[in-house]
């Protein structure tokens, strides 16, 4: 499979089959217009089109040939900011309904999976935090009483987690959280949604989305899809332009999949509390793979950092497989190395309601926060919900539209970093000279007063685009790993050629006039 949001492979593209689909070629006319088909988007679609509503739902490549194809696919209901910060921001009541919803999501996956025979390799497993960087028993133990306090009574101590080989010390143990194959899940209740009635186009770019009755959802080939309700599930909204992005961040995180012997490592999902945190689970080898069923993938992520703000991929994946190595010496071969995107809310929690503003028919989801699976599950769930007019108690809590005192000091830090990034506006190029850039890269180089975003291709060919982002006009960096245009301010990336492959950004680099500079 081949995936829209960068140039590397995860164990999940390499290991699914997700169904061909056609381009949207004509005006059309629904109830429910969805953007973007990953976790969230058929997740929405799906149980709307169970409910009997028409679905369209629109993707620019194939379905979860986004972020939901770069996950690790985790299913916990163990959240990665933590439940005290949690009920600190939110109170004890949201910190209760954070619980019980990605509790909602985990059994909602097993159900959905076993309704539509989707084999997906979805299993309970417990999951684990261990101790990592400056982390100290006492800080377990004050997870462990905020826990309980938002529901999760079954989690516990323990003095080591389940591996014979490494002694991890102390640990917080959840039991029955989960884990499956992202993309054969999705392939599974795309099938759902085609039979239901529901329609699911690629290759369709939406170019605008203008709320009303109906909505208007243009692509970028011209045709208007009108819909009494829009759902913008594009990982960072591409129908805001300022609002929700002052109140997010994105990160690239960084994972490999190495092979074990099968049965080597206990089943389990582990995390500990470094910062940035690692995060490891197993997954059966497919037998595309492993023919003889003899390995599992051993997956372990980590080594986030700003979007665009680092092109050192090469050195974190070396320091993620030495900090594997030295923990698993039963690792055989790393045979896979890939990259994701994370939208990283201020306030923990994710963004899944009405968009902010006078907007009274389009709905967002964003802000995964590291918990993309369930946190997309949970928008499937509250938004199907909300768009079929029942009340949903989850509501409050992902309301796009909230504001919470208590995490204004996240808010500044994060929106001062941003507006440092502007300082490219001065600064020199990456390079003084096409002879510089090697094929198969790009740079950004300085011509007059302009920064150009210069790609050699494979063949020596240059391709110059504008290196202004057509969000809110920071500079782009090149991305060496994933071969792509990387915006530092609030995440936008585009391909080589300066094709759009994540908002906020909607529209592609501008062409500029050829030349030597």
């Amino acid at each position: 499979m081949r995936s829209d949001s960068g140039s590397s492979t995860s164990v999940w593209m390499a290991t699914s089959d997700v169904p061909d689909l056609p381009r949207v070629t004509q005006d059309m006319r629904t109830s429910v217009c969805i953007v973007g088909a990953g976790i969230a988007g058929m997740s929405t679609a799906y149980h709307l089109a169970r409910a009997g509503r028409a679905v369209i739902v629109i993707d620019d490549g194939a379905v979860g040939g986004g972020e939901t194809g770069r996950t690790t696919a985790h299913l916990t209901a163990a959240l990665d900011d933590r439940y005290y910060n949690i009920e600190k921001v939110h109170g004890a009541d949201g910190a209760h309904i954070a619980a019980a919803s990605h509790s909602a999501a985990i059994d909602s996956i097993e159900s959905v999976a076993s309704q539509e025979d989707i084999d997906c390799d979805f299993e309970r497993v417990d999951g684990f935090l261990f101790l990592g960087g400056d982390g100290t028993r006492e800080d377990l133990e004050r997870e462990l009483d905020a826990t309980h306090r938002a529901g999760l009574q079954s989690v516990e101590i323990v003095e080591r987690i389940p591996l014979q080989f490494w002694d991890s010390g102390p640990a917080l143990r959840f039991p029955r959280q989960a884990q499956f194959h992202p993309l054969k899940y999705l392939a599974g209740i795309t099938r759902a949604v085609l039979r239901d009635g529901g329609q699911v186009f690629s290759g369709t770019h939406a170019e605008r989305i203008v709320d009303g009755e109906p909505c208007r959802v243009t692509t970028s080939d011209g045709h208007v899809i009108l819909a009494d309700n829009v759902v913008v599930a594009t990982n960072s909204p591409v129908n805001d332009w300022v609002i929700l992005h002052t109140k997010q961040s994105a990160y690239r995180t960084y994972v490999i999949g190495a092979r074990v012997p099968r049965g080597s490592v206990t089943r389990g999902l582990y995390w500990d509390t470094a910062d940035p945190y690692h995060y490891v689970r197993l997954q059966e080898v497919d037998s595309r793979l492993d023919s003889a069923g003899l390995e599992d993938i051993l997956i372990v992520g980590g080594e986030d950092h700003k979007t665009g703000q680092e092109d050192d991929a090469e050195a974190r994946f070396a320091r993620l497989e030495s900090w594997t190595r030295e923990r698993f010496p039963m690792v055989k071969s790393v045979d896979f190395r890939w990259s994701g995107q994370v939208m990283e809310p201020v306030d923990y929690m994710a963004f899944i309601g009405k968009n902010p503003g006078t907007d009274e028919h389009t709905w967002i989801v964003t802000g995964d926060s590291g918990n993309g699976m369930t946190h997309g599950t949970i928008a499937g769930l509250l938004l199907s919900d909300l768009i079929l007019g029942k009340k949903n108690e989850w509501s409050s809590l992902y309301d796009p539209s909230r504001k919470k005192l208590r995490s204004a000091g996240d808010f500044l830090k994060e929106n001062l970093n941003v507006a440092a990034q502007y300082r490219d506006w001065a600064t020199g190029g990456d390079v003084d000279s096409f002879d510089d850039i090697a094929p198969g890269t790009g740079a950004v180089i300085r011509r007059g007063a302009k920064k150009v975003a210069v790609y050699k291709d494979e063949q020596g060919n240059i391709h110059q685009r504008s290196a202004i982002c057509t969000h809110l006009y920071c500079i782009v960096d090149w991305n060496s790993m994933e071969k792509t245009w990387d915006c530092p301010c609030h995440g936008s990336r585009f391909d080589p050629y300066g094709k759009v492959v994540n908002g906020p950004a909607i529209t592609p680099l501008p062409e500029v006039e050829s030349e030597s500079p």
